[in-house]
């Protein structure tokens, strides 16, 4: 469905799909239809949002147990277009060349495939060039669909034979009926059974879905009673026990999370190194580096507030307010370092740093705060601003009050001498 742009519609296409889903679920339901809203996926594509993959020992009880997830899927709020990756029994029909019949009759197989191909799938015997046409409109010759929905239709077929006579169909085959093959999934080469599903209401994120579903799924057993076991992140290490493995978004998230809270980590290791090289102390780094949590009073509320999910640019806003916040320490404490090796005390030192510091600290977190703006209003950046703007008003603020009082704290019981000594490496460089 091509909606109109978005400054033609009041509606977000995302609630326009809700309201879809809503009208025709009733309808596809009294006809016993699947009904299935797709919106373009806004990150990497994934079988689902909702994903859970059944293992258990045979073909059999994957399927019961897979029934019954599909059954908690079916039953939890917010958790819609239900389906699992089974096929229903498929019958069709086979017709088996007699060749005895075929002999005597001069039909060789090749006419009658032919004749079959021609009849029902139709065969493309030229193209149309449409003077308004972007591209050729191929032309293809065939029954039309309603006269070979039968199996009387089919074999009624005439044939060319060899002598020039149109031979039925029905003449030199054997119909027989059979039921089509079902597809089967491997994940790994092990085989399982995919319940999938979507999210839509009041929370859409995929992690509220699975807590719901998590407790009831716990409580479910195998065939001779045995135990499920779940499995949020690893595969089941064997293919003999009963298991559900949580896939979809919610993998993709977690992944995510995972190496951004790693590069976040090397981050933190990297600032302690380069403030411990320049300060040459081992315990001012750690006061400085105070900063960085206190961000995050402003970035969960901001969130709340703005009516914004913690995405993976939240937290990329989050790790880049660390380099920020601990250059807004850096300021604070050099200067308080610097007024102490000139002669002046602890306090006075920390009170001039914080009215002489004030305003450069805070042109910083007013230039991150503008510069957000900018893709506050993109659905998928707004995580990234509401992070820089939420987290560069809160620690600023805090970081004027905070960083001193822990620096006053820890350093209260150093003379001025003890400054000195340590300032004097950081002043013979800076004059080198």
């Amino acid at each position: 469905v091509n909606l109109r742009h978005k400054k033609e519609r009041k509606r977000k296409s995302h609630e326009l799909a809700g309201v879809l889903r809503e009208a025709a679920l009733p309808v596809a339901q009294a006809h016993g239809a699947d009904l299935k809203v797709v919106e373009v996926p806004p990150g990497p594509p994934v079988l689902s949002t909702l994903v859970a993959e059944v293992y258990g020992p045979d073909e059999s009880s994957r399927l019961e147990l897979a029934r019954k997830v599909r059954e908690v899927f079916e039953t939890t709020d917010g958790v819609v277009d239900v389906d699992w990756m089974v096929d229903d029994p498929q019958p069709r029909w086979v017709l088996d060349l007699d060749p005895t019949r075929a002999a005597l009759a001069g039909v060789d197989e090749t006419s009658v495939t032919g004749a079959v191909q021609l009849a029902l799938g139709g065969v493309t015997v030229g193209a149309l060039h449409g003077s308004d046409a972007f591209e050729d409109v191929p032309v293809t010759v065939g029954w039309p669909r309603e006269e070979g929905e039968s199996l009387e239709d089919v074999i009624d077929i005439r044939v060319p034979s060899r002598s020039g006579e149109a031979v039925p169909l029905g003449a030199v085959t054997v119909p027989r009926r059979e039921e089509r093959a079902p597809a089967l999934f491997r994940k790994n080469g092990v085989p399982l059974v995919y319940v999938v599903g979507e999210v839509a209401g009041a929370q859409e994120s995929p992690v509220y879905a699975i807590l719901d579903m998590k407790e009831r799924i716990a409580g479910l057993t195998g065939s001779r009673g045995e135990p499920v076991a779940q499995h949020f992140a690893a595969d089941p290490k064997t293919t003999t026990d009963y298991a559900v493995r949580w896939d979809g978004e919610w993998d993709i998230t977690r992944k995510v999370f995972r190496d951004l809270g790693i590069a976040f980590g090397v981050v933190l290791i990297l600032i302690y190194m380069l403030i411990t090289a320049w300060f040459q102390d081992f315990r001012t780094p750690l006061v400085m580096m105070v900063a960085i949590p206190l961000s995050l009073v402003g970035i969960i509320p901001g969130h709340w507030i703005l009516g914004g999910f913690f995405t993976a640019t939240s937290m990329i806003g989050f790790i880049a307010l660390a380099g920020i916040m601990v250059r807004n320490s850096v300021l604070l404490l050099d200067f308080v370092n610097l007024s102490r090796a000139r002669g002046r005390g602890l306090e006075e030192a920390i009170l001039e740093a914080g009215a002489v510091r004030l305003r450069p600290i805070a042109l910083t977190a007013g230039t991150v705060v503008v510069g957000a703006i900018v893709i506050l209003f993109d659905p998928i950046f707004q995580g990234l601003a509401i992070s820089l703007m939420g987290g560069a008003l809160a620690s600023t603020v805090l970081t004027l009050v905070a960083v001193p009082v822990v620096y006053y704290l820890m350093d209260r019981g150093r003379t001025t001498d003890d400054v000195e000594s340590a300032e004097e490496p950081a002043e013979e460089e800076a004059r080198a």
